[in-house]
């Protein structure tokens, strides 16, 4: 929404400073912004507004010399720039001014007057998935704004907030958290009309303590909705289901268990195909059921598509432009369960990307489509390999967990798990427990599963590339979170 420089000042509490040595700002026309606003100095150009931030390796208040010649409006930073050539709006914290930013943002497009819907979205897994499904499937309904990829904390969701214009009709907003009242602070910047919560999981249990705190967290997105909003919750999930007192207006149930009663939305008589696309029959409370063939791969995203369903249903859309959206979209954001082949010098195979993070609830749903997968046509099962990495933040039970996966592994019956170690040893050792929970390391082929370490992404990749050749038509599964390096791997491999 449109603001002068000297109002987007006064929404964040902060003084606008002039350039060095000219007049100062007055108010008026000329000094209106869209507020294009971004982080990221390399993205600063004609007409945005750059908020400098503190990074883990670069300040971003380092790059505003030269930004005024290239266009950029203006800067939010926390401590005047010498020699900078664009005005500045100096703040105390410029994170938690970005939030107040797009607060004022989401303010200025509910009195426009017009229809906005703002559906926010939580869950320890699925996140993502269901914000682009659901994203895909309002576009039939007016302009939708939602953030690429999981940008979905305290700079992704007001950056992705701040593109919300006066022709935004809904905003599909992804909360993530790590800690207890960090959803309930994204909720306070862009409070929600809808709040659908996913599941439940162990996503984050170091960070937590335990799966209940985990719960609280998550129920903060329910507590955080407008006067009578509405909660969407999954029921098939008790931690989840629970969270209906908390609604201040009222409840959409969605599941998969027949024997409910009371779903709004319901999926049933669930398949798959060789390339593990499912299909299901959606049926609504009060209308006639659709079947749905997905367009993406994974039994998992049954629950995910039927959430975005859900809400899609109750915002206008039809059952049958439901159906034809969810299997229409066979691509998501990148690293999720995305499937293609690969080609190097030394062979070729399919590979199912799901690269972009772990967690022992993710982990083991993609390990399940690499176990079930048929392929095209009648040529049988091929040959299996997990190539798993490191997952984070899992507390005092991560070296547990760990070895449940490598011992999933091996109950799933899968032909190789290639565990990918990195530099950092209190990971490394995590891995290794991986190894262990799989049996241990071998070489050796005639044992049911193959169980190889390598010590980093580069050569996990030369090991997948030798048992590809040994192997035509192999399939090939990467995750791990991000530290692993598998996404760098999987670019490198796609690109």
């Amino acid at each position: 929404m449109p603001m002068t420089l000297q109002e987007v000042a006064r929404s964040v509490s902060g003084r606008l400073i002039p350039v060095e040595g000219s007049e100062p700002i007055e108010g008026g026309a000329a000094q209106s912004v869209s507020l294009r606003v971004v982080s990221d100095s390399r993205q600063a150009g004609e007409g945005s507004l750059f908020v400098a931030i503190h990074g883990e390796r670069v300040d971003g208040h380092d790059f505003l010399p030269g930004m005024g010649a290239r266009g950029v409006c203006a800067a939010l930073v926390d401590h005047p720039v010498s020699g900078a050539d664009l005005p500045q709006i100096l703040v105390d914290d410029t994170i938690e001014a970005l939030g107040l930013l797009a607060k004022r943002n989401i303010e200025l497009r509910r009195a426009a007057g017009t229809d906005f819907t703002v559906i926010g979205i939580t869950g320890s897994v699925g996140k993502t998935t269901t914000k682009d499904l659901l994203a895909s499937l309002l576009s039939a309904l007016g302009t939708v704004v939602a953030p690429v990829g999981s940008f979905n904390n305290e700079i992704g969701l007001p950056l992705t907030a701040l593109q919300v214009g006066e022709g935004t009709r809904f905003l599909v907003a992804e909360m993530g958290a790590n800690h207890i009242g960090e959803i309930a602070h994204l909720t306070r910047i862009v409070p929600p009309d809808l709040a659908l919560v996913l599941k439940v999981g162990v996503a984050h249990l170091g960070e937590f303590g335990s799966v209940d705190r985990i719960a609280q967290a998550k129920s903060e997105m329910v507590q955080g909705l407008v006067p009578g909003g509405l909660a969407v919750l999954n029921a098939d999930d008790s931690r989840v289901a629970a969270m209906a007192p908390l609604s201040p207006g009222g409840v959409l149930r969605f599941g998969m268990n027949e024997e409910s009663s009371d779903l709004d939305a319901r999926a049933t008589d669930v398949v798959r195909d060789g390339l593990d696309r499912p299909s299901f029959t959606l049926t609504f409370a009060g209308a006639d059921p659709v079947r749905v063939h997905l367009g993406i791969s994974g039994m998992h995203n049954v629950m995910n598509a039927l959430a975005a369903a859900a809400v899609a249903h109750h915002l206008g859309l039809d059952p049958d432009a439901i159906a034809e959206g969810l299997g229409r979209d066979a691509r998501i954001s990148p690293h999720r369960m995305a499937v293609g082949t690969v080609w190097t010098d030394r062979a070729g195979f399919t590979l199912i990307d799901d690269s972009f993070n772990a967690n022992p609830d993710s982990m083991r749903a993609g390990l399940d489509a690499l176990s079930t997968w048929q392929g095209a046509g009648n040529q049988g099962k091929p040959y299996r390999v997990a190539v798993l990495g490191v997952m984070l933040e899992l507390g005092d039970q991560s070296a547990q967990l760990h070895e449940q996966i490598g011992a999933y592994c091996r109950r799933i019956d899968l032909d190789a798990l290639v565990a990918v170690g990195c530099d950092d040893a209190s990971a490394n050792d995590l891995v290794r427990a991986m190894v262990r929970g799989a049996g241990g390391e071998t070489g050796g082929s005639d044992v049911p599963m193959r169980v190889i370490y390598t010590p980093d992404a580069n050569r996990a990749g030369e090991t997948v590339e030798g048992l590809a050749a040994e192997h035509p038509g192999a399939l090939v599964l990467l995750k791990g979170s991000h530290m692993s390096g598998l996404s760098a791997l999987a670019d490198r491999w796609q690109g």
